[in-house]
């Protein structure tokens, strides 16, 4: 079953641990966790990847003290008291054949949050502030070093007597152990810095910490990016030197791989890549470290697809692949690939919104494809239906696709009629935009979701009151979608005024004249003012974005934001915060200040296009309420503009009481 993937479905031995597959899902942060503490929920979460096949997990960062409380959401393993949520997580993980270890965490001036939102005191090896947060940290006491060094081993000990089969020490992204590595962050003259023997001393003395309290059975490894890709970050240089020394020691079992820093914007787009970042693009940062230790080695770095990770097993860039979002957004991932199933794999597409997107403003982890994640208590199991009904869905976007197949999955009786050629509402403009090309994976995964549920597709067939009435169904899901916002604007002298999609889908597009500008007027702040901006300065158009927010991109995550906004630096596009539309001539954008109240002028402009949000269809309700009142239900942009995850969302959740 597995001869196309044979390296990726061997065991992996590290230290005395025997790992069942080369496929890991890496520490990640799922906001599942509560006071500190392992929840049903976080079990749940976990346990589904493990019954979907993955050979490893890595959990999420568990604190070595109480000063690396760097959210109000972090696990901790500061007390004996955490012992048995961490041996009910490894139970559960182990009944499915995965092992299971923990991350050993300390944040240093990383600090994103406090308990009561006053600013809490950060430790570091120096007074040196972290540019992203904009922390100010104190530099620690040789007292408070050696009391966070005995933390790595005392949480150790606790995660062993847990059950878990290891652990291993986070040095990557920028926090402490990499903050005493660093020449920039760490300008100590004592003997915990100086020299480069100096700064390595606190890593050094955290794995022997660990390694104290291990077994043979228990692993201790390392995480460490092999290039933090900031200005002031650990070049690769420093790292290979680093993990040679270390390994010649023998205090690893193996190396995780990633890139990036969370201490600047540029460097914290690595800890979560988005789809402009190619697959497997940290690939090569492994294959360095793998050349200078002879432990094994793992990779982190959008790897979405097996063949993908085949080829770096294959080609001796690492020995196991993280393939972390991909299995956020579909547990199974592993066991369909050993089954030969691999047409069937949700893919992930990088938009990193409901991933580490949630996990930033505090939400549970999930995914705007599979909203089951982080619901697997409500969702992961859904019955059969005792009762088959006839339902018809209407609308072919991804709220209407989430809802055909999962009522038929259920088993009921489905038909999903869509108006246009092909299904996927504007998912299909979404990939058309510069860079967002992978984003139609969306469509192509939901439409395959719900043909083999068996719904019946009909594209091309728009639903009026006869149609509506020869169907007879049981139940209508209303996910008619929405179409462009035109706000009451003042205009003048007939300006080319377009919307969003008619130049997306290049229908219109606005004359050359010269030198004139074009002003994308943009109300949301998310993918599509920005999009269409970087698209026409991709076709050599000079634009000006006016943005109501305080910043473009404001609502996208900000991994996406900071490099579609770095791509618009480099596209010397102009931009134009705190304005909203007013009015236009032929060559005239009026404009006013949303914090002043005060007009903004803009001369020299050959068109406008708007990107000012969205009104629903609601054309077919009366027909349906009329049919069926009690049995109409409307997803998705139908109940109010939004975006695709609550459209895929709400497409389950109506199914799922169907």
């Amino acid at each position: 079953m597995t001869t196309r993937f044979p390296h990726l479905f061997s065991p992996l031995r590290i230290g005395g641990v025997t790992v069942p597959n080369r496929i890991l899902s890496s520490g990640h942060d799922t906001v599942l966790a509560e006071d500190g503490a392992v929840t049903d929920d976080l079990i749940a979460y976990h346990e589904a990847r493990a019954a979907g096949g993955v050979g490893l997990i890595v959990l999420q960062v568990s604190g070595v003290h109480e000063s690396a409380r760097y959210t109000t959401h972090v696990l901790m393993a500061t007390d004996d008291a955490c012992v048995p949520g961490y041996a009910r997580l490894a139970a559960a993980v182990h009944r499915h054949g995965t092992k299971v270890f923990g991350q050993l965490f300390h944040p240093g001036r990383e600090i994103l949050e406090s308990a009561d939102g006053t600013a809490p005191v950060a430790w570091a090896p120096s007074a040196t502030p972290s540019e992203r947060f904009h922390v100010m940290p104190r530099a620690m006491t040789e007292a408070e070093i050696r009391e966070v060094v005995d933390g790595y081993g005392q949480a150790a000990r606790r995660l062993r007597e847990a059950g878990l089969d290891g652990v291993e020490v986070v040095a990557s992204h920028g926090y402490l152990p990499a903050q005493f590595l660093s020449p920039h962050v760490n300008v100590r003259t004592d003997g915990w810095g100086g020299d480069r023997e100096g700064r390595l001393r606190f890593l050094r003395e955290a794995l022997r910490s660990a390694r104290a309290e291990a077994r043979p059975d228990f692993a201790v490894g390392l995480r460490i990016s092999g290039d933090e890709l900031s200005h002031d970050g650990l070049d690769t240089e420093l790292v290979l030197d680093t993990v040679a020394r270390l390994d010649a020691e023998g205090l690893l079992d193996y190396v995780s791989v990633c890139a990036g820093s969370s201490s600047s914007l540029s460097g914290a787009e690595h800890i979560a890549p988005p789809m402009f970042r190619p697959a497997g693009y940290t690939a090569p940062l492994a294959a360095k470290v793998r050349a200078v230790v002879g432990v094994p080695v793992m990779v982190a770095g959008r790897i979405n697809q097996p063949q993908e990770a085949e080829q770096i097993l294959a080609d001796g860039q690492a020995d196991a692949c993280a393939m972390t979002r991909a299995l956020i957004c579909d547990p199974d991932l592993p066991a369909k690939t050993a089954g030969g199933r691999t047409e069937e794999i949700r893919a992930c597409v990088g938009c990193n919104q409901a991933c580490i997107g949630h996990f930033q403003l505090g939400h549970p982890i999930s995914c705007i494809q599979h909203p089951e994640t982080g619901r697997e208590r409500r969702f992961g199991v859904l019955p059969l239906v005792t009762r088959r009904k006839k339902v018809l869905v209407v609308g072919g976007g991804p709220a209407g696709l989430k809802a055909a197949a999962v009522a038929a999955a259920r088993g009921h009786e489905v038909e999903l009629h869509e108006a246009g050629r092909r299904v996927g509402g504007q998912v299909l403009l979404a990939e058309r935009l510069p860079g967002r090309a992978e984003f139609g994976g969306v469509i192509t995964n939901l439409e395959g979701e719900a043909h083999r549920a068996g719904v019946r597709v009909v594209t091309g067939s728009r639903i009026d009151a006869p149609a509506l009435a020869a169907a007879a169904p049981d139940a209508v899901v209303l996910a008619t979608g929405a179409r462009p916002r035109r706000p009451p604007l003042e205009l003048m002298d007939d300006p080319v005024v377009l919307d969003a999609w008619s130049v997306i889908r290049g229908d219109a597009e606005i004359p050359r004249g010269g030198r004139r500008r074009i002003v994308v007027a943009d109300w949301r702040g998310d993918w599509i003012g920005l999009g269409v901006a970087l698209l026409l300065a991709g076709r050599g158009r000079k634009v000006t974005l006016c943005v109501t927010g305080f910043a473009a991109g404001e609502h996208l995550q900000q991994y996406v934001r900071a490099a579609m906004l770095a791509r618009a630096v480099r596209a010397r596009i102009e931009i134009v915060p705190n304005v909203r539309l007013h009015g236009a001539d032929d060559d005239t954008v009026y404009l006013q200040h949303t914090l002043t109240e005060e007009p903004v002028v803009l001369e020299g402009v050959a068109g406008v296009v708007l990107a000012q949000g969205h009104v629903p269809v609601t054309d077919l309700d009366p027909l349906a309420l009329g049919l069926a009142p009690d049995r109409a239900f409307a997803v998705g942009d139908r109940v109010s503009p939004r975006t695709v995850e609550e459209a895929v969302l709400e497409g389950l959740t109506v199914a799922s009481g169907l």
